[in-house]
């Protein structure tokens, strides 16, 4: 039988690194069991840090008043807190409180764990550089690898850690001032070489000198960023440390007051991002930054690194075995990890890309700052700073009460009533191409649930190119009539809402099975030929299709004419050309998927020919008062693949062409994809679109909650925000986001039969008497 004590028993942990979370764990460590050996190695002197303030979250200084309340009080005497955001651009200053922040010098935090190591007897090794890993691996019954984003441990055992390091695109250099600023402040300067970025925020506090002699005034983290060709194109690659420094302070001299900047073994680096496969490999484990790193935009390395040793302490005290308590510690903290880093690559990237939002209205652009890593939202930041946000709201058009998500949008000659988009998705349930009363009921729901826009599935313009057998088609006058069944229900049950249908050709996908059959496996009989812009199958096991011929080609683009002109007769609102997800559109945008060595393949300007002529042709007979879309995957996901850039170059192309909208999503056109999944995942590529090519953009992508689409409207991300399995979860999605918010207006009308429900049903009594006594005995 095990035993507590049995639990607890003595370890020799070596730790290989003293940051704050090597210093920690130690601490931690050796204070829940005071027998265990614990020593610590790190190369610098116990006085050199790098760096210089630290800021950790409440959530984090909870869990170490929990664990160790004398480094919580010690750290509460040297924190200093502050509120506000400060963001300058052009001159003007915009300020944002209720974020609550807690900082303080990283020296002084090392100073106080080193203390508290010695006074729990860990011992403390400085100036000396750890054993070689594999030794302390056979030596020790733990090894703790908090050496860094340039671990050495790591990389003695990268076969079994298996990491992925990713450099970006910006250069950034670690400075001070000394002074305390008394906000956290993000300033923008546009220099005749390209956009820097300052982000700065107090760490010190001022205080009286010694012997009443002038009051310290404080000191400040001042962090300077900036893309690496302007960081060329401005010299600072010639530069020293003290000459970096100093053309900074003069860059940012009106934030600076004129003051000047310090530096501490500073030099201009390259944020990496670190993920690893696995954190732990028999008695080694990894913490810290040689685990992970987040972008410093969102403050999150000693807070992770914190975090990591309460945890890992945590379950070494909870699983008896060592590999079990390993292995718990890396699935509790994985998932966080993770999701800190999806933020902050959000962050990052926004600042790589800060030159597409310097022409926002100032608001707009603090807004679109503030709620960059999507941790911060706009009912969020509603909650933290009413008068700011109703300040953004104003200055984007929204009337007093309304939300940004039901303000009116205008799409070509259609006015939509709010930004809610009803995804298309595929339902699989037509016969022979005939929608029928599950389409009627299943559109009409939607329709009725309020959005500004609901779309079809797919509609196939020929027998041979629907996805599957129960796909819906528009190649027929009966499909057609069918359709008209279905448009004149949304017209005359829920006026306001637009119905859009989109037209598409499965290319190589099609001939498949129903989706809960098998996604995307070919049908065992009943196949027919497939074709696409080159002979290549979607999987291996899948049909290989014939390349098309320009006769192929010529019949194939009048078949989508016929769809449309039916469409227009159906009474359709809008019309979207399905150019994403490798059907056959998108299979001559990518050059994964195009091999063509005609006038049709090659280069981007060719492979774009095919799509646009066949756009041309169903603009020319689709009404011009009625607007047409274009949907496209703006990146592959996989190598060499379509890229970003591409993306910017296929929307500019159909906007030139008359489309009024760019729907933007991610993938599917190849099958060995690595989608980087996460909330809104897909938005930036909508973002990058809507900003670069100037045209109205529609995001979709794992967009959940009404919160999500408030702060990508009125960050102006996304001009409409789609979304699909939120609508099938709850078909009244908009008109119960309408109920949550409070909102009773002109974007989301209640059916007159079902207004009796626009308020949320009690869902039991909350009046009753709470308890004032407990009597004992």
């Amino acid at each position: 039988m095990t035993t507590a004590a049995d639990r607890r028993a003595p370890l020799r942990v070596a730790v290989v690194g003293g940051g704050p979370g090597g210093l920690y764990t130690a601490a931690l460590l050796k204070r829940l069991d005071p027998r265990r050996s614990v020593t610590v190695w790190e190369r610098n002197a116990p006085d050199d840090t790098f760096g210089f303030g630290v800021v950790l979250s409440d959530e984090t200084l909870g869990g170490i008043e929990h664990a160790d309340p004398e480094v919580y009080t010690a750290l509460q005497r040297d924190f200093v807190r502050w509120d506000d955001i400060d963001i300058v651009h052009r001159g003007t200053r915009h300020t944002s409180g209720g974020h609550g922040f807690a900082a303080l010098g990283r020296r002084r935090l090392l100073e106080l764990l080193h203390t508290r190591c010695r006074a729990l007897g860990v011992e403390l090794r400085f100036r000396t550089p750890a054993p070689d890993p594999a030794r302390l691996a056979g030596t020790y019954d733990l090894v703790v690898a908090a050496d860094g984003v340039h671990s050495t441990t790591r990389a003695a055992f990268a076969d079994a850690f298996r990491p992925r390091i990713t450099s970006h695109r910006c250069r950034y250099i670690w400075l001070a001032a000394d002074f305390a600023l008394d906000a956290f402040r993000f300033e923008i300067a546009e220099t005749e070489h390209g956009v820097m970025q300052l982000h700065a925020y107090p760490y010190a506090r001022p205080a009286p000198g010694p012997h009443g002699t002038a009051e310290h005034p404080g000191a400040s983290t001042v962090i300077v960023e900036t893309r690496e060709e302007v960081w060329r194109a401005a010299g600072f690659a010639d530069l020293d440390e003290a000459a970096s420094a100093d053309r900074c302070a003069k860059i940012f001299a009106a934030a600076l007051g004129d003051r000047p900047l310090r530096s501490n073994h500073s030099a201009w680096s390259t944020f990496r991002t670190v993920v690893n496969a696995h954190w732990s490999h028999g008695t080694v484990v990894l913490l810290g930054d040689a685990a992970h790193t987040a972008h410093f935009s969102i403050g999150s390395g000693t807070k992770l690194a914190v975090e990591d040793a309460l945890a890992l302490a945590a379950c070494l005290e909870e699983h008896p075995a060592l590999p079990d308590a390993l292995a718990a510690y890396e699935a509790e903290r994985k998932p966080v990890v993770a999701s800190t880093q999806r933020a902050a690559r959000a962050s990052l990237e926004w600042f790589e890309n800060l030159a597409l939002y310097l022409d926002q209205p100032p608001r707009q652009f603090a807004f679109n700052l503030l709620t960059r890593s999507r941790r911060v939202t706009h009912d969020n930041l509603a909650l933290r700073d009413a008068r700011f946000t109703r300040s953004v709201e104003r200055e984007f058009g929204c009337p007093t009460g309304t939300p940004p998500m039901f303000t009116p949008f205008r799409l070509g000659g259609l006015t939509l009533r709010n930004r809610v988009v009803v995804s298309p998705m595929d339902m699989y349930s037509a016969t022979d191409g005939v929608p029928g009363d599950f389409h009627l009921v299943h559109l009409g729901a939607r329709a009725l649930g309020g959005p500004g826009l609901v779309m079809t599935e797919m509609v196939c313009v020929s027998p041979e190119g629907r996805i599957t057998p129960g796909c819906a088609g528009l190649y027929t006058d009966a499909q057609a009539e069918a359709w008209r069944r279905i448009t004149d229900f949304v017209h005359t049950r829920a006026p306001g809402t637009a119905l859009g249908v989109q037209l598409g050709h499965s290319g190589r996908k099609g001939s498949t099975k129903l989706m809960w059959e098998g996604l995307d496996e070919p049908l065992d009989t009943g196949n027919w030929p497939l074709v696409a812009a080159s002979p290549l199958p979607y999987k291996p096991a899948g049909q290989t299709p014939g390349e098309l011929s320009h006769e192929g080609l010529a019949e194939i683009k009048a078949q989508f004419t016929d769809a449309a002109r039916r469409a227009a007769r159906a009474g359709f609102d809008l019309l979207e050309l399905h150019c994403a997800h490798g059907y056959l559109l998108s299979g001559f945008l990518s050059p994964l998927t195009n091999l063509r060595t005609d006038a049709y393949g090659g280069p981007l300007a060719h492979r774009l020919r095919y799509p646009l002529e066949v756009f041309d042709a169903v603009r020319a007979v689709w009404p011009e008062e009625r607007p047409l879309t274009v949907r496209i995957s703006a990146t592959d996901w996989a190598e060499g693949g379509t890229t970003a850039e591409d993306a910017v170059t296929l929307a500019r192309a159909f906007a030139a062409h008359g489309a009024a909208a760019v729907d933007v999503s991610t993938g599917q056109v190849v099958a060995d994809e690595h989608p980087a999944f996460g909330r809104s995942y897909q938005t930036p590529y909508a973002d990058r679109i809507r900003h670069e090519a100037g045209v109205p953009v529609i995001a979709v992508g794992a967009i959940s909650s009404w919160d999500d689409v408030n702060s990508l409207i009125l960050a102006g991300r996304a001009d409409l925000c789609a979304l699909a399995r939120p609508h099938l979860y709850d078909p009244h999605w908009t008109l119960h986001a309408a109920a949550e918010q409070g909102y009773d207006g002109p974007g989301a009308v209640w059916p007159a039969p079902y207004r009796a429900g626009s308020r949320r049903p009690q869902t039991g009594r909350t009046d009753a008497p709470k308890p004032r006594l407990t009597l004992g005995g």
